[in-house]
């Protein structure tokens, strides 16, 4: 049997706690958390601009797993509007660069699914 290793976040509640991890001297051992795992999937992408810390942190991430493990994107943003909710020309050229160059695109398109789903309690 496979298993693979999978961290599902949102990109706030993930660069919420790696500033707190900054704090707390733990950053290193949480990128090294994240590098580790065989998938991350990095939910609600650009929700709100980058932050200085955030962009940093993303760099760091996206880094560390560029051709090694597997990181899925999702955004309602498209791709097109990444590089300026990243913010910073340098750090987002670099990001877009390691996102962008040997990936995979997918497109959705329709009514969200959310209102199908019903909630039977």
């Amino acid at each position: 049997m496979n298993e693979y290793k999978t961290l599902y976040v949102t990109a706030n509640k993930l660069f919420d706690k790696l500033i707190y991890a900054k704090a707390d001297g733990t950053y290193l051992k949480e990128l090294t958390k994240i590098e580790k795992m065989d998938l991350l999937i990095l939910d609600d992408f650009g929700l709100k601009p980058f932050e200085a810390k955030s962009r940093s942190m993303l760099l760091d991430i996206i880094d560390d797993r560029h051709s090694k493990k597997s990181t899925i994107i999702a955004s309602q943003l498209p791709v097109s509007q990444w590089h300026d909710i990243i913010g910073d020309p340098t750090i987002a050229d670099a990001i877009m660069d390691r996102l962008v160059n040997g990936s995979y695109r997918i497109s959705l398109k329709g009514e969200s699914m959310r209102k199908f789903l019903k909630n039977d309690d």
